[in-house]
Formats: C-alpha cells, sequence, structure tokens
C-alpha cells in the first residue's frame, strides 16, 4: 500500500480528524524538550458530509478542511489521517520471529483472506510487529490492519484538495487509545497558541494529536 497505516517519523505535521460533525486540526512539533502545540482549529462540516466514518462529500469536506488551515497560518503541510468505521479491520496475529519484513509481508498477503472478509483486490493492508509472544520466543505478534481502499484513498483526496500531502493512514481507534496515554495540557503551546486556552481544549483534540503523535514513533 502506498500510504500505509504505519510510517516513518516526521519533525513537524498536521493531525487531521475528519468525524461526521466537523474537522479537529492540529499542528504538531517534536524537539528535544518534547512536544509543541503550534496550533490547532476545528471547523464544522455540512450535515451527511461524512456519515459513519464514510466521506461522501470530498469537495465540501476539502474545503472545509482548506478553511481550518487557514485559520491556522501554518505552512506545514505533511498530515496524519485516520481510516474509520464497519470497514476497517485490525487483527493480532502469531508469526516466525525470523522472517525479514518483506518476508512477513508476502505470508500476511498469503493469509490474508482468513482475516478479511473483502475481495483483497479491494483492500488495503499494512501491519507492524509488536513484539515476541509471551509464551514463544521464536515468534512474534504483529498487528494487522487493514481496510477498504476507497476509505484510504478518499482521505487522500480530501488532503490534496486542501494542499497537504498524506503522511501518514492509521486507524481511529489506535489514534484515541495513543491520545489517551498523554498528558496533553503538558504539551508547550507555540508563539500562535494561548496556553490556559490549549488547557481547556487539549483532551478534544484527542484523536487529532494522537495521529500527528503516530508520525513521530520510529
Amino acid at each position: 500500500m502506498g500510504k500505509g497505516f504505519f510510517r516513518r517519523k516526521v519533525d513537524t505535521v498536521l493531525g487531521v480528524d475528519i468525524n461526521d460533525s466537523g474537522i479537529k486540526l492540529i499542528e504538531l512539533s517534536r524537539s528535544a524538550s518534547g512536544y509543541t502545540v503550534e496550533g490547532y482549529a476545528t471547523q464544522s462540516l455540512p450535515s451527511r458530509a461524512v456519515v459513519d466514518g464514510t466521506l461522501l462529500d470530498l469537495e465540501l469536506i476539502g474545503q472545509a478542511l482548506h478553511q481550518a488551515l487557514s485559520r491556522l497560518r501554518t505552512s506545514a503541510r505533511q498530515a496524519a489521517v485516520a481510516v474509520a468505521g464497519s470497514s476497517v479491520i485490525t487483527r493480532v496475529i502469531d508469526l516466525q520471529a525470523r522472517l525479514s519484513e518483506q518476508e512477513m509481508a508476502r505470508q500476511i498477503q498469503l493469509e490474508a483472506d482468513q482475516y478479511i472478509p473483502y475481495p483483497l483486490d479491494d483492500v488495503a493492508i499494512d501491519f507492524q510487529v509488536r513484539g515476541p509472544c509471551a509464551d514463544n520466543p521464536e515468534r512474534v505478534q504483529v498487528l494487522l490492519a487493514a481496510c477498504l481502499k476507497e476509505q484510504v484513498e478518499t482521505r487522500e483526496a480530501v488532503l490534496a484538495l486542501a494542499g497537504l500531502v498524506p503522511r501518514v493512514v492509521d486507524v481511529e481507534g489506535f489514534a484515541l487509545e495513543r491520545a489517551c496515554s498523554q498528558d496533553f495540557a503538558s504539551f508547550t503551546p507555540g508563539r500562535r497558541v494561548d496556553g490556559a486556552q490549549w488547557a481547556a481544549d487539549a483532551h478534544g483534540m484527542g484523536v487529532a494529536c494522537g495521529l500527528a503523535l503516530r508520525s513521530f514513533a520510529g
């Protein structure tokens, strides 16, 4: 898959949370001293532009994202976005530890129909090794994530309409889980951010923050 759920790290990224009610956008950077919230914004969406995690009106969503970016006054263009909804499938599977990444990818493709109830030509698949199995050090636990390609492609299209480049395509549930382990109020406010307001708004930006944080993972 061209833009996987798991991508290499960057120093500054936009976390873009697109949900049924609106868009939440955050610009997050990282330095040796920690994370800095360079800016954030929210933007409502027209009714039924997004339904149950499916992006239906790409033009309107792209316009709304562009409006949020204009208020954010950012030059950042690398973005992290999430897929969500019933077409997203995650599984933890066991594989032999001695396999290379390429060999794991081939084995997952060969066995994917055991885990995914869609035609494989219609599905985007990615994976991440989580670590050795507790009961067998010769095997590793691998997190498999898959969704309909259409879900990824519509998000890439919306980002492109707003002039953004998709850096990370994550799963919304993963982003939220990542967010729950963070104290966002402790992040350093950048010069465009009111610290007191950020402390009040921080947890409402959870998924967007979780997406941005994924970009800093190795």
